[in-house]
């Protein structure tokens, strides 16, 4: 199997909006929509990517990086924790290092399937707002030139076309793209892994509520 291009898709709206781009440049049948499961408690997150490529044509891996649960200690890994976020700290739902881990694993099965390049739905907002030290394009650009150095490719590509958009941006790519509608039915953001507007109460879900009622509002 070759691929021009890996997506890293949790399922949720960023991830599968960069999935609908990387279709729109290389074709369903040149994408490969890679999922991981770690234990998160949002875990129907990994189905509903697996629902989402299906409907777009394109091919879905999902691989267990499940060791975090052993290493690392939040939220988003343990059920029992409740998730909170106080003040300036980050929510207690960041799990260290994870975006970093997720770009290196695809990257190397993307040297593997011969793609040039892999797609993150990462958005500088989730770091302004929620802390989230591996969600800038400072911390993949720093990555990029690792993964660089490990394939020995100094053209590969960590794409995050979402990176400098605000949630109300996002959505109107959505709009543009013509998926909004079926990604809003489709996707899950809440890390209660509640479909639709979610748990309104998690930090996922405050950031894409707010900016779909920005989105909403503009319309009017």
């Amino acid at each position: 199997m070759k691929k021009k291009a890996i997506v890293v898709h949790s399922g949720g709206m960023d991830s599968s909006i960069c999935l609908k781009l990387a279709i729109d440049e290389f074709g369903a049948e040149n994408v490969l929509s890679l999922s991981f499961q770690y234990n998160q408690r949002h875990i129907g997150e990994i189905k509903q990517a697996a629902i989402i490529a299906t409907h777009f044509g394109v091919d879905n891996l999902v691989l267990p990086i499940d060791c975090l649960q052993q290493i690392t200690t939040n939220a988003l890994t343990n059920k029992e924790i409740t998730i909170v976020k106080e003040g300036q700290q980050p929510p207690n739902t960041l799990v260290v290092g994870r975006n970093g881990l997720m770009a290196r694993i695809a990257a190397i099965h993307a040297e593997e399937l011969g793609a040039s390049c892999i797609y993150m739905g990462i958005i500088e907002v989730e770091a302004c707002n929620s802390g989230y030290r591996d969600c800038t394009r400072h911390y993949m650009n720093l990555m990029e030139n690792i993964l660089r150095i490990d394939l020995n490719d100094p053209q590969f590509e960590i794409r995050t076309p979402l990176c400098f958009m605000t949630k109300k941006e996002t959505m109107e790519l959505a709009e543009k793209l013509d998926v909004l509608d079926y990604l809003l039915e489709e996707t899950i953001t809440c890390y209660e892994g509640l479909r639709g507007k979610g748990c309104e109460m998690c930090p996922a879900c405050k950031l894409r509520n707010e900016g779909l009622q920005l989105f909403y509002t503009s319309l009017t």
